[in-house]
């Protein structure tokens, strides 16, 4: 290659992780001497931006689970000190703005986005269509800033199928309609895949075929076809996550139901008038509630935290020394009395009246318990609490981590209940936002999780303790508190319950098939009722596993060597597999069947799992690079190394190599020098 050809990269994956790689290479490349001439290449099957999760013309009342103050994919206010400012994009929040002040740059916006945004603030969450229509506004910014810079930015609206490497290193991508294209390079921004179906999974959907029975597994909500759910009947729904969320919205309000002001307090606030469409929804989880809501607050994380014993520095002391510490021993003592004193230093200040004693008093205790090094700071926290709190004020792991106890119900009415006051207590906790003890302790969780995400990453934790402890019991534990849904949907699924439109099987739940009657059960050993229906909903993602994957892409480079899932040693010395790919140190190249990297095949996103955690996270406006804008530092490293890259090429004279016409199987080659 000679300094007249493009650099040519494929970037595999159009949604936000393969616009912020785009955004980072023309950033760069704009702040570099060397103007190289550079080829972009995006190849997805939807809308670039937007991608398949963020469609624009999915239902709007699905929403974002985050604050329309917390995403981004391009460097956004303070992560500009570590992170060059983008020269076309913004963060949504600064969209939302820009768009709601009547500019010219809102003219393509529809109605429905345009009646969203009147009523849009900044800590309100949006749906996902208008954050698609901020991810489609980016991919057109950057489009004309790249025509303006003189790079060639391609869309290939069609599917990778396959990439196979030639013997000069170049990669040929193998496309829907037996077409190929050559690049110097590529980028997997993969996002959600399919995946197979779990053993469980699987003999469920065999009954359902032979029983002629309806059974949705997991899926992207904008995918699943609501109108299988039948009005009137019930339906096992299985998760009370996220995706939960979106299946309660499209078989209530999407039926034509509506929900109205009740005018008592939260938890109360709503309810339910059903327009006679509904079915009937039987949910269960685990734990048998469902995530707890975000609070209502002006900012991510309550303002009245901050950390102060897992500061940065003390985490990354550990690294300091050259030694990898473990989570439970190391890490959670630190999380843990962050989480403890957001908790009852915020009881002290709004209800003094219920402690033992003053609160000044109470609090000097307390933190002098906290500050003492090793395991004597717990005993002796505890014995603080004993004097001073009492018992129906307390908070403790067990409970967080099993909201219901672990004790029989008598019957499906009291199991209901108990989730119906869960779901009203949280409701009001939310609208009590940092006055609320549990939100501040769940807000001490949420810092703490950025925290741990610079710390943890690129082997930054002892992998016994990732496999069995950070992913093990705290992922499910601070998942269920800190990644919940929006405040309103559980003052709407309270109201729903209210209703007698949803009820809930209980912990521990087991799906089963009666071969008799030719239905789905499910039931939990804490309650005994035992629910049974035609239609079974698995209110879940497929799960991101690189070993499961149906992707033909990600499969056909697992099998054919130029990739491999991550493995790690347990405790006990045995091998696991782990969800995501095995890669290098940033910038992420894949590791072959070999254990050499690929140099010029990187990993961005979700298949970083087992190197990073919380790598589903959206990038937050305004975080440092190395925490809660973490992707956008991937991306800017990965752009860094296709730019360096692109100058050696120039300087090691031409290559020889196809340009289009056909490729030595006789399948058609994409042109390469026009899009």
């Amino acid at each position: 290659m000679d300094h007249t050809q493009s650099f040519r990269v494929a970037v595999i994956g159009a949604g936000p992780r393969g616009l912020s790689v785009v955004d980072r290479l023309l950033t760069n490349r704009r702040a570099s001497a060397q103007r190289l001439p550079l080829r972009i290449e995006l190849i997805d099957p939807f809308t670039p931006g937007p991608g398949h999760v963020w469609r624009t013309n999915q239902s709007r009342l699905f929403l974002m689970n985050t604050p329309a103050l917390f995403p981004t994919v391009v460097p956004a206010g303070d992560t500009v000190r570590d992170l060059l400012p983008s020269p076309a994009g913004l963060s949504f929040n600064q969209w939302r703005e820009l768009m709601g002040a009547g500019t010219r740059a809102a003219e393509g916006l529809s109605d429905g986005d345009r009646r969203e945004l009147a009523s849009l603030g900044p800590a309100d969450f949006p749906s996902r269509p208008l954050y698609g229509r901020y991810l489609e506004w980016t991919y057109d910014q950057l489009r004309k800033t790249a025509a303006d810079d003189g790079v060639e930015l391609v869309h290939r609206r069609t599917e990778a199928l396959g990439i196979s490497r030639e013997a000069d290193g170049r990669l040929v991508i193998e496309l829907e309609g037996q077409q190929v294209l050559a690049a110097e390079a590529a980028v997997l921004a993969l996002g959600h895949l399919p995946a197979l179906l779990s053993p469980e999974q699987a003999r469920l959907q065999d009954a359902a075929e032979r029983h002629g029975l309806t059974y949705l597994p997991p899926a992207v909500p904008a995918d699943v076809d609501f109108s299988r759910l039948p009005a009137g009947e019930p339906v096992l729904v299985r998760g009370l996550g996220l995706n939960f969320f979106d299946v309660m919205a499209a078989a209530t309000v999407g039926r034509g139901g509506r929900y109205v002001s009740t005018g008592q307090p939260a938890g109360r606030a709503l309810r339910y008038e059903p327009s006679g469409r509904e079915p009937q929804l039987i949910a269960a989880s685990r734990r048998g509630t469902p995530y707890r809501a975000k609070a209502r607050l002006d900012s991510y994380v309550p303002r009245g935290i901050r950390l102060r014993w897992l500061t940065r520095e003390a985490a990354l002391a550990f690294r300091a020394d050259g030694t990898q510490p473990g989570f439970d021993h190391d890490l959670w003592p630190l999380m843990h009395r962050d989480a403890v004193w957001a908790y009852y230093s915020t009881l002290a200040r709004v209800a003094p009246e219920e402690l033992n004693g003053s609160a000044a008093e109470f609090l000097d205790r307390l933190d002098a318990a906290l500050n003492l090094p090793g395991p004597e700071w717990d005993a002796a926290k505890e014995a603080v609490l004993d004097s001073c709190v009492p018992s129906h004020r307390r908070t403790n792991l067990e409970a967080l981590a099993q909201p219901l106890g672990r004790r029989p119900f008598k019957g499906a009415n009291e199991a209901d209940n108990a989730v119906l006051a869960y779901l009203e207590g949280d409701a009001a906790g939310s609208a009590a936002g940092e006055n609320d003890p549990l939100k501040m302790l769940i807000g001490a969780l949420n810092a703490g999780r950025s925290v741990l995400k610079a710390v943890v990453a690129d082997g930054g934790l002892v992998e016994a303790s990732w496999l069995t402890e950070l992913r093990g019991w705290f992922e499910p534990l601070v998942e269920g508190l800190a990644s919940g849904p929006p405040p309103e949907r559980i003052e709407q699924l309270a109201a729903l319950v209210r209703a007698g439109l949803v009820h809930f099987v209980g912990p521990d739940p087991r799906f089963d098939v009666d071969e008799a009657r030719g239905v789905f059960t499910a039931s939990s050993p804490w309650v005994g009722t035992e629910y049974a229906a035609s239609t079974l909903m698995e209110a879940m993602m497929p799960p991101n596993r690189v070993d499961r994957t149906v992707s033909p892409l990600l499969a056909g480079l697992i099998r054919d060597g130029l990739a491999r899932p991550k493995v790690m040693m347990s405790a006990d010395g045995t091998p696991v597999l782990t969800p995501g790919l095995d890669v290098t140190l940033p910038p992420y190249r894949a590791v072959g069947v070999s254990g050499e990297p690929v140099n010029n095949l990187f990993v961005l996103g979700l298949q970083l799992s087992s190197v990073q955690w919380g790598t589903a996270i959206a990038a937050e406006a305004g975080a440092p690079a190395s925490e809660g804008s973490r992707t956008l530092q991937d991306a800017d490293d990965i752009a860094a190394a296709l730019l360096a890259a692109a100058a050696s090429a120039a300087e090691s004279g031409p290559r020889r190599g196809r340009a289009s016409g056909t490729d030595d199987a006789g399948r058609s080659a994409v042109p390469m020098v026009s899009p």
